[in-house]
């Protein structure tokens, strides 16, 4: 068996994000690779294996499964780590994909090392701005895994999940009386006073325990600030959870979840909230295609057709508001069209003289609005994809609905 004593110095005397009982099986299986015989490994014991990352759809899904360090030095496939540089190298790949359009964030880990967490918890947040980047504790997101797991816009959790477990811990390990049994006795010569701080071979001093406690401290301001900024909610809020653990319903009740589903749901919500309804699609590709069709035909020039448009939008184009019945979609048309062709300032005139989707579209090709190639310019393709990675265009909640809907009186 190879002997790792540099180990050690990562497990003890150092603040750490991860749940108490996992450090002690950490300490059970790597005491005896780190020097302290005493501490065996359970029999039985299987190492995990951790996961790759996969990608569903258009959905990449990055497993955050096992004990997190800062570095594996060729580990994990051994002790089940999971390093942050290497989830740091996932997410950029799949943020540097044009294949993938969400990121899906598979936690399964009790947390781990506190050197490296926040960094890529700001990198997860940042990223989340670009594509959308949801978490699912499935079924543990505890400590560093927790503070990972915050940065995603959306978190659920499982039934029988849990996340929290918002704290640090330190451990320091005083091995002075074995060395006395092995009749083994260590001299520390050092220069400066701090320099022999949380020596194992000797009781801990009260300088080291009070600089071990201040650093702890630190690093547990920093981990309640990072989940009350992602989350959204007072550090007294954080701090009033006591580094508990809240399983389930009581995950979202307390605001640090949003939702409970299992790893499936995450992922088909998830899939759904990126693909835009195939009518949806259809309808902005051809209204896309046609104005540019038409807009290249016509190479006319009104500077005045602006004006006249805001005046009366419907125009002499309109038929009379007796004779037409406009319906919720042709309402939501209208006011698609006119936002496709940077209008929006018209979209209550149309709605008002009940304009037909297609003499909108006529309308609104005659004018130029400023001239025939900026019109298209205007356009933006993927605004259906935009809008259907933030919320379902047609949504009954969706402010532009809602706004249509006052326009026509109905609820």
């Amino acid at each position: 068996m190879t002997l790792l004593p540099h180990l050690a110095a990562r497990l003890y005397g150092v603040p750490l994000a991860i749940h108490r009982p996992k450090l002690d099986v950490i300490l059970s299986v790597l005491g005896p690779r780190i020097g302290l015989a005493d501490l065996a490994a359970p029999s039985g014991f299987t190492p995990p294996v951790r996961p790759a990352a996969t990608q569903t759809t258009k959905v990449a899904v990055i497993p955050i499964h096992g004990t997190l360090v800062r570095r594996t030095v060729g580990l994990e496939a051994e002790s089940g780590l999971t390093s942050y540089a290497g989830l740091t190298a996932q997410l950029d790949t799949a943020l540097a994909s044009p294949d993938v359009a969400a990121i899906l964030l598979d936690v399964d880990s009790p947390g781990g090392e506190s050197g490296g967490v926040f960094d890529l918890a700001d990198r997860i947040r940042a990223a989340a701005q670009t594509k959308p980047v949801w978490a699912v504790a499935n079924d543990m997101a505890f400590s560093a895994a927790y503070a990972l797991a915050s940065a995603a816009s959306k978190v659920f959790v499982s039934r029988t999940g849990g996340v929290g477990s918002i704290g640090v811990i330190a451990m320091h390990v005083d091995q002075s009386k074995r060395d006395a049994q092995d009749g083994v006795r260590y001299t520390a010569v050092f220069a400066g006073d701090r320099k022999n701080d949380l020596n194992p071979h000797e009781p801990i001093s009260s300088e080291a325990h009070a600089f071990l406690k201040g650093e702890v401290n630190r690093v547990y301001g920093l981990f309640v600030e990072t989940v009350a900024r992602n989350r959204g909610i007072e550090t007294s809020a954080v701090r009033d959870t006591e580094a508990g653990l809240f399983f389930g319903q009581a995950a979202v009740a307390i605001g640090l979840a949003d939702a409970i589903g299992t790893f499936d749901d995450a992922l088909a919500q998830l899939c759904e909230s990126v693909s835009p309804p195939p009518k949806l699609a259809a309808s902005h590709a051809g209204l896309f295609s046609n104005l540019q069709m038409e807009s290249s035909m016509n190479d006319r020039t009104d500077p005045a057709a602006p004006d006249r448009l805001a005046a009366d939008p419907a125009g002499s184009l309109s038929q009379p508001a007796a004779a037409t019945a406009m319906t919720m979609a042709d309402a939501i048309e209208v006011a698609q069209t006119c936002t496709l062709a940077g209008r929006t300032d018209l979209i209550a005139g149309f709605l008002e003289a009940k304009a037909s989707p297609a003499k909108v579209r006529s309308q609104l090709l005659a004018t130029q609005a400023e001239a025939s190639p900026e019109i298209v310019s205007r356009i933006d393709p993927q605004s259906a994809m935009s809008a259907s990675s933030t919320g379902h265009p047609a949504s009954p909640h969706n402010p532009l609905i809602q706004a249509i809907k006052s326009r026509l009186g109905t609820k």
